[in-house]
């Protein structure tokens, strides 16, 4: 699920503090490709390339963004433990990871 403004931190509904990992999207990859987050941790993508991209899950559930023109944000809350490959969409070879634990 995407969630609010980037950078969004605060807590949640439940009172639980709200965690952010922060990935690069700069020279046609994700920065960095593999991240490792604890479940509930919203992680935000931002485009730093002049070229649009998207953050997509290669299969199941997991990100799926808008085109991300230059400077835009997303965010997901990932909030099960396993393993979500995501690629862009419009560039196939963009790959990255992100290994939730419980």
């Amino acid at each position: 699920m995407a969630t609010g403004a980037p950078g969004a931190g605060g807590a949640t509904a439940s009172g639980k503090p709200v965690s952010t990992t922060r990935v690069a999207i700069q020279n046609f990859a994700f920065s960095p490709a593999t991240v490792t987050v604890k479940a509930g941790t919203t992680v935000t993508w931002t485009n730093q390339d002049s070229e649009p991209h998207t953050v997509t899950a290669k299969s199941g559930a997991g990100p799926n963004s808008p085109t991300l023109d230059q400077g835009a944000t997303y965010q997901y809350t990932f909030t099960r433990a396993g393993q979500y490959s995501y690629l862009c969409t419009i560039h196939p070879f963009m790959l990255g990871t992100v290994v939730v634990t419980p």
